[in-house]
């Protein structure tokens, strides 16, 4: 099937185009690289998706020009109160519509953090950087491995500061994961395990039969945006739209971007070459409860800073509960819900969820040299920084694209693996061209009970979406 490529909103696909013909470089000394200075030098930011996580990465950019915020829920329910947030910010805009809000302040925006669902992402990132602002994205960065290669072409040719919102990847932890690993403290790293006691929402459902009437406060065909539409069911949102594949990734997104990024940093990781995933029952509506993907990474080429090869590496990912088998040697007093063992050939290190707490089984405290930049203040705040310096002198933030965009492809491959399982064998990965090599046309997949299609063209559309009429990326750079 022909996947869109531009954007069909009239009015929208007349601002972008203009918006990004006149992108150029300016001066340092004019804010985020545009044409105006915001009073102060004050980034003036906009707010995507408010209600939720969104709600805390704002008020930690709040000591910016916060000039518009937009959600597809107005109202206050269980989990969001997106009137209390306009109230807090009465001089910002207030959207439903992101597209509207670019068509109207497109000029005066330098700046969008996206914090809505998960298969929302990409294509409101990948519109704003088209027009040339700084993108803050929560994770996971994307909803698809296309989507993720995407963004992370687009940040490099439109030259905007981004991050995505894994803030362990500001902390401490990660850095002193990584310069332990160098330095050789644990040896060589050939087995990695990582896990999540998450879910903590329904997962391994079958879609609602009921249609309910829509909340007046919610816009249903936008938080549907580009996906299948379906009849509003207050099953499917807020929050636990997670555990609905057609919204977010289940449990891999939403802890793997956190747990898993110490490992993809400190082994220098890019494509894997092999995924293979196994579950509880899932449907093909909603993920399931606990799962297990086990990825095989290639030998990298080591900087001739680092004292340690980077032989093949086996990563293995639990969630649900599942858990490897602990060491012997393990703290008794050490409980973590979610984590990741590295095991080296002299040693096993230990860490949290965001990278936290890292130690080394043997009891050993290393002192090595920092190799690593460390991160002043807030996680967004980083970015911030970024996005007020130069193209030609910036320091990424900490989770930049070109670093995020690869590592959320390593994550929404357990979405992949998962939902092929049924095909019983390795899967092996072309990461240049995005395509498995060992899934045919001749190899077929059952959705439901009587549903069996071409488990490539299958594999095909969760690599790459085929979006809703009228919702669209733009095209992908060279």
């Amino acid at each position: 099937m022909k996947k869109n490529s531009g954007i069909t909103r009239r009015r929208f696909i007349g601002t972008t185009t203009a918006a990004a013909a006149g992108f150029m470089i300016v001066p340092s000394n004019t804010v985020s690289g545009l044409g105006h200075k915001a009073p102060s030098d004050k980034l003036n930011i906009a707010g995507v998706g408010i209600g939720g996580m969104g709600r805390g990465n704002i008020q930690r950019m709040a000591d910016e020009n916060i000039v518009a915020l937009c959600d597809v829920e107005w109202g206050k329910n269980r989990r969001t109160n997106v009137a209390e947030v306009f109230q807090a910010y009465p001089k910002a805009r207030k959207y439903y519509d992101w597209r509207q809000m670019y068509d109207e302040m497109g000029k005066s925006i330098d700046a969008v953090m996206c914090a809505t669902a998960d298969h929302t992402h990409a294509i409101i990132s990948a519109h704003a950087i088209a027009l040339g602002k700084h993108v803050f994205c929560q994770k996971p960065l994307t909803h698809s491995v296309y989507e993720s290669r995407l963004l992370t072409r687009l940040a490099a040719k439109h030259r905007v500061a981004t991050q995505m919102g894994n803030q362990g990847s500001s902390a401490e932890g990660v850095r002193l994961i990584c310069e332990w690993i160098w330095n050789g403290e644990i040896g060589e790293v050939r087995k990695i395990e990582a896990y999540t006691n998450r879910p903590i929402w329904p997962q391994g459902l079958t879609a609602p039969t009921e249609e309910q009437p829509v909340p007046e406060t919610l816009k249903w065909d936008l938080f549907i945006g580009p996906a299948k539409f379906r009849p509003y069911n207050e099953a499917y949102t807020p929050w636990v739209w997670r555990g609905w594949w057609d919204f977010g990734t289940g449990a891999l997104g939403d802890m793997a971007c956190h747990v898993m990024h110490p490992v993809f940093k400190s082994m220098m990781l890019q494509y894997p070459t092999k995924v293979i995933g196994s579950s509880t029952p899932f449907t093909t509506d909603s993920p399931p409860n606990a799962e297990i993907m086990h990825l095989t990474f290639p030998e990298r080429k080591k900087p001739a800073d680092i004292k340690i090869d980077l032989p093949e590496v086996h990563v293995t990912w639990y969630d649900g509960g599942l858990k490897p088998g602990f060491p012997e040697n393990w703290p008794a007093d050490r409980v973590q819900n979610s984590g990741v063992l590295f095991h080296g050939t002299k040693d096993i290190l230990v860490c949290g969820e965001y990278g936290t707490d890292p130690i080394l089984l043997s009891g050993r405290v290393p002192e090595v040299p920092k190799k690593l930049r460390r991160i002043e203040g807030t996680h967004e705040q980083d970015w911030i920084r970024a996005c007020k310096e130069s193209p030609e002198s910036r320091v990424p933030a900490a989770s930049d694209f070109s670093e995020a965009g690869p590592f959320n492809e390593m994550v929404v491959m357990g979405v992949l693996a998962t939902r092929l399982q049924s095909l019983n064998k390795v899967l092996e990965w072309d990461g240049l061209n995005m395509t498995f090599k060992n899934v045919t046309d001749s190899d077929k997949i059952t959705l439901g009970r009587n549903e069996t299609v071409s488990a490539k063209a299958f594999a095909d559309e969760l690599i790459r979406h085929t979006y809703r009429e009228g919702w669209s990326l733009p095209d992908m750079p060279a």
